[in-house]
């Protein structure tokens, strides 16, 4: 995970932006992914969380 982090940070700074990382990425993954299928439980299931609320709340 350290080298994806290492990647987005020289792609933000290149942007000139101080805003994106793997975390950033992650969420909006799973929000659109929950947006186009309305599917938590699989959503549940990658990020590893142990209820649909925190999934949603989340996202």
């Amino acid at each position: 995970m350290n080298t994806v982090y290492q990647m987005f940070q020289k792609v933000a700074k290149l942007l000139g932006r101080d805003d994106i990382g793997t975390h950033t990425l992650r969420k909006t993954f799973g929000y659109h992914y929950y947006k186009k299928t309305k599917d938590v439980a699989t959503l549940m299931e990658v990020f590893g969380h142990s209820s649909e609320k925190i999934t949603k709340r989340y996202i």
